[in-house]
């Protein structure tokens, strides 16, 4: 039996609730094999991000040739690259092996803050590693970060696709659930996560119950980690990314206090039940 495999690039949390460790927990409750490159090592928790080491360019290199020159994986998914000289190095070992469909989360600033993509790497992200992309998948901060713009309206949210895919990805998926947050500080009630998709020809709204909770680590990093074992596992990449939806409400939904502050999703519902 042939096993679906997928290798996540991305910062390790001591944590365990997002980067390397979300995205390995991703995979094993999708039934796919993953393997992980390590970018940088993040000494954090629940409440803060403590320091950040990233890992030389050269080692990260080496464990992706470590891994597709052997494993060969059917996908990979990018998280936390840090910093220039690690994004070079991923995108230089991609382009040198045969396709394989890649989903970026441009990871920029934590849960608490803190940055984790130097603020001179952005435009190497853009120039090096968007064209290799078949999906990006920013938040509305990172998604104004990356093309400069003000995001309030849906129509600036169309607007921004458009540019993010003129700078080589297939694929935008740029994720909402930013704005329902801002509507219940505000005092406004809203129900829902609507995501928007633009695939260089139309537009698609995923639309999906907005979970008040504050156990919300690593959603970012889980999402993408399952948009990317839905394409390991052979799936278009619409369907890919609504079953990976489905998936994350329900980890939010049953997500779980770990530490004393932002605690993750449950990535394991599906086999255990979250204990108060």
């Amino acid at each position: 039996m042939s096993i679906p495999k997928a290798l996540t690039i991305a910062g390790s949390d001591s944590g365990g609730g997002a980067g390397i460790q979300a995205d390995l927990k991703t995979f094993a409750a999708f039934g796919v094999y993953g393997c992980s490159v390590i970018t940088a090592i993040t000494a954090q928790n629940t409440r803060q991000v403590i320091s950040v080491e990233p890992v030389s360019p050269e080692m990260v290199r080496n464990q992706i040739e470590a891994v597709l020159g052997d494993i060969r994986p059917e996908v990979v998914k990018t998280g936390m690259l840090s910093n220039t000289a690690i994004i070079r190095a991923v995108a230089s070992s991609l382009k040198e092996r045969s396709r394989i469909p890649l989903v970026l989360d441009p990871v920029m600033v934590s849960k608490s803050g803190n940055s984790l993509l130097e603020s001179d790497a952005v435009a190497t992200l853009k120039d090096f590693l968007f064209p290799l992309a078949d999906l990006i998948t920013p938040n509305i901060p990172e998604a104004e970060a990356l093309t400069g713009k003000t995001l309030t309206t849906d129509g600036d949210l169309e607007k921004a696709a458009r540019l993010l895919h003129t700078m080589g990805s297939r694929a935008v998926l740029i994720k909402g659930g930013h704005r329902p947050q801002l509507q219940a500080e505000a005092g406004a009630e809203y129900s829902e996560v609507v995501d928007l998709l633009y695939d260089g020809q139309e537009f698609h709204t995923i639309r999906g119950p907005w979970v008040n909770t504050p156990h919300t680590h690593g959603t970012g990093c889980t999402l993408s980690a399952a948009i990317a074992a839905g394409l390991a596992q052979g799936l278009e990449l619409y369907t890919a990314i609504l079953n990976a939806r489905t998936y994350l409400t329900k980890a939010l939904a049953v997500g779980f206090a770990i530490g004393e502050g932002t605690g993750p999703v449950h990535h394991f519902h599906h086999f255990w039940p979250a204990r108060p």
